[in-house]
């Protein structure tokens, strides 16, 4: 007959916990793929909404950047397609972002009734926003065909790029779906902040039309450095990293993400009583 101990030691449950999330790695794919299908259930284009959506926002902006403020692209690079490299993180983070804020809350019989690692649901999430964006990049390919470009050799740094996006969107995406258990105020927080952030990002523009004794300041906002290594991947040297700005912007990420994780990890425990 088998028999089982049971050690209770200091920082055992901490230890575990990450070796759960590996462990419940199946859970994960369901939950990811639930909140795909979920998406675009029962809606008349389907997938086809992320394209649209970032298209017409490209026009918008080129409209209204280009033609009427008179802001120019780099040489040889055109403007429709600047805002489009743009828009690709751009739209991943404020996808990801809206959706991991409320994930806790959507699957909250879930979360009362059975143990698992509750980081799996807002991680999970950020999945739905890495379908958008791959369904994107389709229509970043065409308007590469369509003008003719050909990326340089930077092209193959852009999974890099893609990965510190994730880590940019996962970090306040924790933050913010731990404080909305608790104060549901924050759902109404969360369009603000994005449409905010489009503005104040560099999509509609190149962030070097910021004056050069700003532009440091500028890239505390992380998704700058985000933004610029995704046009400097596709567009090549022709749009340039400002470098000290970006290993800034890297910093904050990495802080918000450390951040991010502490606070859920803080109030994890109470979730299933006050949900």
């Amino acid at each position: 007959m088998s028999t089982y101990e049971t050690i209770l030691a200091p920082g055992r449950a901490e230890k575990n916990y990450w070796r759960d999330l590996w462990h419940y790695r199946e859970l994960f794919q369901v939950l990811a793929w639930r909140d795909v299908s979920v998406r675009y259930k029962q809606t008349v284009i389907g997938i086809a909404w992320a394209l649209i959506r970032p298209f017409l926002t490209m026009l918008i902006f080129t409209i209204v950047f280009n033609k009427v403020a008179k802001l120019g692209a780099p040489d040889n690079v055109p403007y429709a397609l600047m805002v489009l490299s743009a828009m690709l993180p751009w739209t991943f983070f404020a996808n990801a972002l809206t959706e991991t804020s409320g994930s806790l809350i959507s699957n909250a019989n879930l979360i009362s009734k059975i143990y698992f690692p509750r980081l799996i649901i807002p991680a999970s999430s950020v999945v739905v926003a890495g379908i958008d964006f791959l369904i994107s990049f389709v229509l970043l390919l065409a308007m590469m065909v369509w003008y003719q470009f050909v990326p340089g050799w930077q092209i193959v740094m852009l999974p890099v790029f893609c990965l510190i996006a994730f880590l940019v969107s996962l970090g306040p995406g924790l933050w913010i779906t731990s404080l909305n258990v608790k104060y549901r105020d924050f759902r109404y927080i969360i369009p603000f902040i994005v449409q905010l952030g489009l503005y104040i990002s560099p999509v509609g523009f190149s962030s070097s039309v910021v004056p050069e004794k700003w532009r440091l300041l500028y890239n505390l906002n992380p998704m700058v450095g985000v933004i610029d290594g995704f046009r400097w991947c596709i567009l090549g040297g022709s749009t340039p990293i400002y470098w000290p700005g970006f290993f800034l912007s890297g910093g904050i990420a990495l802080f918000f993400l450390w951040f991010g994780i502490r606070q859920f990890r803080k109030m994890e425990k109470v979730f299933a009583d006050i949900i």
